[in-house]
């Protein structure tokens, strides 16, 4: 057993991670439970460590964390608790290991987790059930399981694509789309045994469709997907498509009257949808201007490589989730394209890029991966930043979110930086950045808002603790402000950076689109304006002040109610009246928390999370969970 000395040892050079755990621990609560039930369940990771009693402080000059023990009041009380809970509130009795130390003068806990045995995972707390009491350890966080954690668990469990879809038949295959697998696949090996069979024995072959109990061929959701007629996906799987969305500016507008400036929605096999989709990138991409290496001027007009646009839409397709009926969303905004698909990574994204490959989908995987319409062994995305390297452009941006159950791969334009580009970041020469982090501020200055997962992918050399020295020193001259803590820390415009970027000096002048504005008024990271008067004005001009008075859109009704909630108001009514207020105009979790007069947290946990789950109400910014604007609506993204 690691001693408490040696885990603060490790805190300090690296921060948490998938085996180390640290939380201020004043009582047993709900997070430690979950954090042990999250060792107790990840495939080969051997357990892990909590250390109860430690506390960041912040960072050292060189950008790393600085943890230090905080005493612990009542030690015995909390070992109990943890004993106690651990034998009872999941379906099976942990036995974890249970230490006191003292560190400083100062009491601490060391409680070690053995990874179970498989023939007990997954293991869940019983009340809550099966998938949404297990829990999994991805990264340094515990991540609630889904639908596509089981299988980890039950080796013989089949995925998804392989069941019968009730209703389909042979009828129901394009044959456009079978002799275009039979042309890829020739091409990749003209010997291939399965070249030779008919129609049904090669979709057989491929688990593309099965035998009834009556004796009858159906298909199976793989043969439907990638082979399906229009016809038949309309009928049988009417979400399953793609949208390609062409949006005005570079951020989602919620206005009904001009949502988008087009869209074309695509249905069809998914083998023949690849191209479609493809050719719907490139005739509407903008061009843009290589920087060569010490060179203060843009030439030579360059496209992004057609392989990295195909491969990210392929990994769209055969990773998506198709138990969530939502399609997939491609996304053209001035300054980017973003491409959705439901579904998080199985694979942590810690580890995107690297050798191996989780599947969702092994039988749609593996007809793409054997026509060459996929890169194999879990290489895609390396391969996609290697092209993107080799064109000199930066790479493309991967974000996993859980929660949503959404993967969204990102590729800005200005990866292909201009001359204007070029003389906006001359102006930050002085701070004598290296390359991640201008590329970091271009990022911020288009989005808004960056985090260290996406920094550590601007260049996949780099080591989280790098991406945190780099990121800390930016914090440091002003450039940049940490929002958040923790594993929900992100980073967004400073000072510094607002005030450089909003000078008249020939820089693009987008300081009114960043968190900070050259007013002296600061945004706080939720869209919010905090001025030095104590009233929180919003950018419309309306105000909501702390002393209870309210000056918005709301209607006399709405206004009364928020001022009559009562503190032991039902759930029912706080979420009935959340919804009303979020239908007539999109608020933020710190707006909600003001007008309720709850806490943010007790507004998150008790009514968002619930809501959002229920699909009642819906992020303003999807695309970015953590965005310091985020807010939220009864208006789907369509």
């Amino acid at each position: 057993m690691i001693s408490a000395q040696e885990l603060f040892e490790e805190l300090n050079a690296g921060d948490e991670g998938l085996r180390i755990e640290a939380k201020r621990a004043s009582d047993a609560g709900k997070s430690i439970m979950e954090t042990i039930c999250a060792f107790a369940n990840e495939p080969d990771l051997d357990g892990g460590y909590l250390l109860l009693g430690a506390v960041r402080k912040g960072f050292d000059e060189n950008g790393f964390p600085v943890y230090e023990p905080e005493n612990i009041e009542n030690p015995d009380k909390i070992q109990t608790d943890i004993a106690n809970q651990c034998a009872s509130v999941f379906n099976v009795r942990i036995r974890p290991q249970i230490e006191t130390e003292v560190i400083d003068g100062k009491t601490v806990i060391v409680v070690k987790v053995d990874e179970a045995p498989l023939s007990q995972k997954p293991v869940y707390f019983e009340k809550r059930g099966l998938p949404q009491g297990a829990y999994r350890r991805i990264g340094p966080s515990d991540q609630k399981c889904t639908e596509d954690d089981m299988p980890v668990f039950y080796s013989s469990a089949e995925s998804f694509d392989c069941s019968i879809v009730k209703g389909s038949s042979l009828d129901d295959i394009d044959e456009n789309a079978l002799s275009y697998y039979r042309r890829l696949r020739e091409k990749v090996n003209p010997n291939a045994e399965e070249l030779t069979y008919d129609d049904t024995n090669l979709l057989l072959a491929l688990r593309a469709c099965e035998k009834d109990k009556s004796g009858k061929y159906v298909l199976t959701y793989t043969g439907l997907i990638v082979f399906g007629k229009t016809m038949a996906l309309r009928r049988l799987m009417p979400a399953l498509r793609v949208d390609y969305i062409r949006v005005s500016g570079n951020r989602w507008v919620d206005n009904p009257d001009r949502r988008f400036e087009s869209t074309i929605d695509m249905r069809g096999a998914f083998i023949l949808l690849v191209n479609r989709a493809l050719n719907a990138i490139i005739d509407d991409l903008p061009r843009g201007f290589e920087l060569k290496d010490g060179s203060m001027q843009a030439s030579t007009p360059i496209n992004i490589p057609n392989d990295t646009l195909r491969e990210a839409i392929v990994n769209a397709f055969i990773h998506r989730s198709f138990r969530v009926n939502q399609p997939i969303q491609i996304i053209r905004y001035s300054n980017r394209l973003e491409i959705i698909n439901p579904g998080y990574s199985l694979k942590s994204p810690e580890h995107l890029g690297e050798p191996g490959s989780e599947l969702r989908n092994q039988y749609i995987s593996s007809i793409f991966h054997e026509t060459n319409l996929a890169e194999t062994k879990g290489s895609g995305i390396n391969t996609m930043r290697e092209q993107m390297k080799k064109a000199k452009l930066m790479p493309p941006t991967f974000e996993s979110n859980r929660e949503t159950n959404k993967f969204t791969t990102r590729l800005l334009f200005h990866h292909l930086l201009g001359k204007d580009d070029i003389e906006w970041l001359s102006a930050f020469s002085k701070f004598e950045l290296n390359n991640e982090q201008k590329l970091a501020l271009i990022f911020v200055r288009e989005l808004g808002a960056i985090d260290n997962i996406t920094y550590r992918q601007l260049n996949s050399d780099i080591t989280t603790r790098k991406a945190t020295f780099d990121l800390h020193l930016m914090c440091k001259e002003g450039l940049f402000e940490l929002r958040g803590q923790r594993r929900n820390a992100y980073y967004v415009a400073g000072q510094e950076f607002v005030r450089l970027n909003s000078r008249g000096d020939g820089l693009n002048g987008r300081g009114d689109d960043l968190n900070s504005r050259a007013d002296g008024e600061m945004y706080r990271g939720d869209g919010e304006i905090s001025r030095a008067d104590g009233e929180i004005s919003r950018a419309d001009g309306e105000i909501s002040r702390a002393d209870g008075e309210i000056s918005r859109a709301f209607p006399e009704t709405i206004i009364n109610r928020i001022r009559g909630i009562k503190k032991w108001a039902p759930a029912y009514e706080m979420e009935k009246l959340i919804l009303e207020m979020c239908e007539i105009e999109p608020l933020s979790l710190n707006e909600l928390s003001e007008l309720l007069s709850r806490k943010p947290t007790s507004i998150r946990y008790q009514y968002i999370n619930p809501l959002l789950k229920q699909g009642k109400i819906f992020y303003t910014i999807p695309e970015m969970l953590n965005h310091p604007r985020q807010k939220y609506t009864t208006k789907k993204k369509q």
